[in-house]
């Protein structure tokens, strides 16, 4: 089943009305939240971090052309197929792709639409875009706008006009001026944002900050007024005679030292009063503090846990990590590319296929033009940084080979040991075994061993406390819910395969041959291709629940087996029940 795309994209054309604040007048309809949002994304840090997040992590996401199978599957175009030739011209190739993709997350995150104009380079003469390919802009709402039924562009400081294209006749060579925005629930045509619904918060977390920037600068709040009877002297100390010094001349010198050199001890002083005696009895310092200094820090700090909790990532991500260990982290960055990064990279790949590419293929006359799609892999996004070490590991245990162990280590085949050397170093590892073991042998036979001094009690029972190497032992039940758990991923993996260009059509009589389990053994499948196809999407469903059952770690849980397959299958080995005890070493120290 085809899932549903809740995007929404146009291209300015004659006789067709396209509506936003950055064409507010072509519809009537003037979204005046907008720029409120923008002006928010300047003056809060909080807004432009979760902004600046979203389009970072969409900026690494690839482009690509696909066909959509009739399983709802994205089947990648070959390199030689003209829409996948379409794509990687887009915004310049590559490295302007990437900045198109982060414009966006910027975009859709805060106003929750931008604009894309598209020139040919014959007219722009861009140094950034080939000379026959096209100038790729990424506009904001406040960069269009229209003028007595024109669209105008601000483009480097200058506005340009985008004539409106014939909606019976499209130009592949003309200018083009393309809408894309995240439609509103109650009315599609204007757009929406996660920004937009926390305005009124963001106003008072303003307030906030002024009223704690206020506090920080009085002087009143922070020192006080200090109250002295009048006629208080300091008595006089020995180098000064009979002299008595006034105590206001001694405070107000201070004072004067406070302002002169703000980081010395005397800025702490407070504002001296002199008044009569008879009306205090002894020294008295009167404070402003106010219990409204206290709040404002409470009131500041709980807006922005509000506004976390309505971004579309999880709410740690904007308000730090804290104590949570590296495989809670990882489960958090999974989850905010999957709720916050992929829709709205699903939003941008639908406009250019809607606006862009299956027009240009259209007009081409290509085959099937309406079965292509602009598509987009998060795969890069995904892959962990120690992977080396991970790999390292997993090579040692025997489940990977020592080919993917050299890729994944940064080598090629090229630096692979040839035949005389690997004989050569097989046979020294063996001289080095044998006379390890004549050594022990011979050390064995000059000091055998004896029986070593019980204590009193004389007892043979093991002792109730070990080291953590030796307590830390999976149970039985443990082991064999980790082996069904990822027989199961294996097996769900397989039936996905059979559905996937991975196993061409022709092929999927005889692949079916096999067990589902065991099917990546006898198709490539490439890491980023796991990913690609979710093959392993909803496989640890039950890990919270055997992880609560043993009493460990469910995030560690989850991530060892998740890696532990993700291997197996890129690398085309088949699971074995032995190394099940090294896949759950390092989750048997964390308590749940």
């Amino acid at each position: 089943m085809r899932p549903e795309l809740a995007a929404a994209a146009s291209r300015y054309i004659d006789r067709k009305l396209v509506r936003g604040s950055g064409a507010a007048s072509m519809g009537g309809n003037d979204q005046a939240w907008q720029g409120r949002a923008w002006d928010l994304y300047h003056l809060v840090p909080e807004v432009r971090f979760a902004a600046n997040y979203i389009g970072n992590a969409m900026s690494g996401a690839v482009l690509f052309a696909g066909r959509r199978a009739e399983d709802g599957s994205i089947e990648r175009a070959s390199d030689d197929h003209r829409a996948s030739e379409i794509v990687a011209q887009i915004a310049g190739g590559p490295d302007g792709q990437a900045k198109l993709l982060g414009a966006f997350g910027r975009h859709l995150m805060v106003p929750g639409e931008g604009w894309i104009v598209i020139r040919p380079n014959s007219e722009v003469l861009s140094p950034d875009a080939p000379e026959d390919g096209h100038d790729w802009r990424v506009l904001s709402t406040r960069e269009v706008k229209q003028q007595s039924g024109k669209l105008t562009a601000e483009i480097d400081g200058e506005d340009v006009p985008i004539p409106a294209g014939d909606p019976e006749n499209l130009d592949p060579d003309g200018p083009v001026a393309l809408r894309v925005w995240e439609p509103d629930p109650e009315r599609s045509i204007e757009a929406d944002s996660p920004v937009r619904s926390a305005i009124d918060l963001l106003e008072e977390l303003l307030l906030l900050n002024a009223a704690v920037k206020a506090i920080a600068r009085s002087r009143l709040t922070g020192r006080g007024i200090l109250l002295v009877p009048k006629g208080t002297r300091f008595p006089t100390t020995p180098t000064q005679g009979d002299a008595e010094d006034d105590l206001i001349e001694i405070l107000m010198t201070v004072a004067e030292t406070a302002i002169r050199e703000p980081e010395s001890a005397a800025a702490t002083v407070p504002i001296v009063l002199e008044v009569p005696a008879d009306s205090i009895s002894d020294f008295k310092l009167l404070t402003f503090e106010s219990n409204f200094d206290e709040l404002a820090l409470r009131l500041r700090e709980e807006a922005i846990k509000r506004f976390a909790t309505g971004l579309e990532i999880p709410a740690e991500i904007l308000l730090g990590l804290g104590d949570t260990n590296h495989w809670g982290a990882w489960a958090l960055t999974s989850e905010a590319i999957r709720m916050g990064v992929e829709p709205k990279l699903a939003t941008v790949a639908h406009a250019l296929t809607q606006q862009w590419l299956r027009p240009l293929l259209q007009a081409e006359n290509v085959e099937d033009w309406h079965r292509w799609l602009v598509w987009y892999d998060t795969a890069p996004l995904r892959v962990r940084t120690n992977r080396a070490e991970t790999a390292l590991q997993a090579y040692d245990r025997g489940v990977i080979s020592a080919e993917a162990l050299r890729r994944e280590t940064g080598f090629t085949d090229d630096d692979a040991p040839g035949a005389e050397e690997e004989a050569a170093r097989n046979q020294q590892n063996t001289d080095q075994n044998q006379q390890d073991q004549d050594q022990g042998q011979d050390q064995q036979d000059q000091n055998p061993p004896t029986k070593p001094d019980l204590p009193v009690d004389e007892t043979t029972d093991e002792p109730n406390t070990l080291p953590a190497s030796a307590a830390a032992r999976a149970s039985d039940g443990l082991l064999a819910a980790a082996d069904g758990l990822i027989w199961a991923a294996l097996s769900s993996a397989g039936d996905k395969l059979l559905r996937t260009p991975i196993c061409p059509r022709p092929e999927r009589a005889r692949a079916r041959e096999f067990q589902p389990a065991a099917l990546h053994t006898v198709l490539k499948v490439e890491p980023g291709q796991v990913e690609q196809y979710r093959l392993l999407d909803g496989a640890w469903r039950r890990v919270p629940e055997i992880a609560k059952r043993y009493g460990l770690d469910p995030d560690c849980l989850t991530a060892s087996l998740d890696s532990y397959a993700r291997e197996l299958i890129a690398a085309g080995i088949e699971h074995s029940y032995e190394v099940v005890p090294g896949v759950l070493t390092s989750c048997l120290g964390l308590a749940a």
